[in-house]
């Protein structure tokens, strides 16, 4: 039998259902995004982390953070520069919030 004293919610995003607010959400849906890029990029040079490391300009403990995706540790602008140091291109689109 179901439980009437529990609500169901739905998010557009696992972000909006553990972020405070829709700003905190946001920033956290680009950082993950950005991450998970870099993550990849890093792993398909098929290099040493210490030689990953020292390509990313970080220290071989960050990078690990990084490839562990230890999201809390980097801040949009620590892993926009980590992008454009990775080789990569960010596109940015903005639309109306709905």
């Amino acid at each position: 039998m179901p439980d009437d004293d529990f609500d169901v919610q739905s998010f557009d995003s696992v972000w909006n259902a553990i972020e405070d607010t829709p700003e905190e959400a946001a920033n956290m849906r680009l950082r993950s995004k950005l991450l998970t890029a870099v993550e990849q990029e890093v792993r398909s040079w098929g290099l040493t982390q210490a030689k990953a490391a020292e390509r990313l300009r970080v220290t071989q403990p960050r990078l690990n953070d990084l490839l562990r995706g230890k999201i809390a540790k980097f801040s949009l602008d620590a892993l926009v520069e980590l992008s454009a140091r990775a080789g990569l291109a960010i596109k940015l689109g903005v639309d109306k919030a709905v």
